[in-house]
């Protein structure tokens, strides 16, 4: 079992993430920057996404669009600072339905036993509301990243102050599927 750690102290708007999963760094790397990897588990299921643009690149920025069966698209961008590597990397992130509630998000990466630790620190946003918005998918998109990448089970739990969520165990395919 692999466990998600997302904590969140009362009125800072601030996130910090935590997830293992079993698979190699270079894989955990590659679903984040490669963009035919990406749109397999980066935002809700139930939406198709679709990317305008990937430059993962020290100064290259990204948009990509979720759009659902009614017709409804959600655009979000950004732009990477710093080269992106296995080691991790830092990009702006931006929701275009909410203009100028920008985070910024650090990624790192680290390889233990053949497995992968991921910390992301989300920081920047307004308010803690705002910061509640816009992080509380990520438990459900790391799940499905790592089914893509390794077909785990694992467990998930969320401190935002003093809410606690558990979400019980997963299964998926082997690497890349889902």
């Amino acid at each position: 079992m692999t466990e998600l750690k997302v904590t969140a102290e009362p009125g800072v708007p601030q996130v910090f993430t935590e997830r293992t999963f079993d698979a190699p760094r270079e894989l955990v790397f590659r679903a984040f920057i490669e963009p035919d990897l990406l749109v397999r588990w980066l935002g809700p299921r139930r939406y198709t996404m679709t990317i305008d643009r990937f430059d993962a690149r020290d100064g290259g920025s990204y948009r990509y669009v979720h759009s659902d069966d009614a017709g409804n698209a959600f655009g979000f961008h950004g732009v990477f600072h710093g080269a992106p590597s296995p080691d991790g990397f830092v990009q702006t992130f931006e929701f275009e339905g909410a203009p100028g509630h920008v985070s910024m998000d650090t990624l790192t990466l680290e390889e233990r036993d053949g497995k992968t630790l991921l910390t992301m620190v989300q920081t920047g946003f307004e308010t803690a509301e705002d910061r509640d918005d816009f992080s509380s998918g990520w438990p459900a998109y790391l799940d499905t990243l790592g089914r893509v990448v390794g077909g785990e089970r694992h467990e998930v739990a969320c401190d935002l102050g003093t809410d606690t969520l558990a979400v019980g165990a997963h299964s998926g395919a082997g690497p890349f599927g889902v």
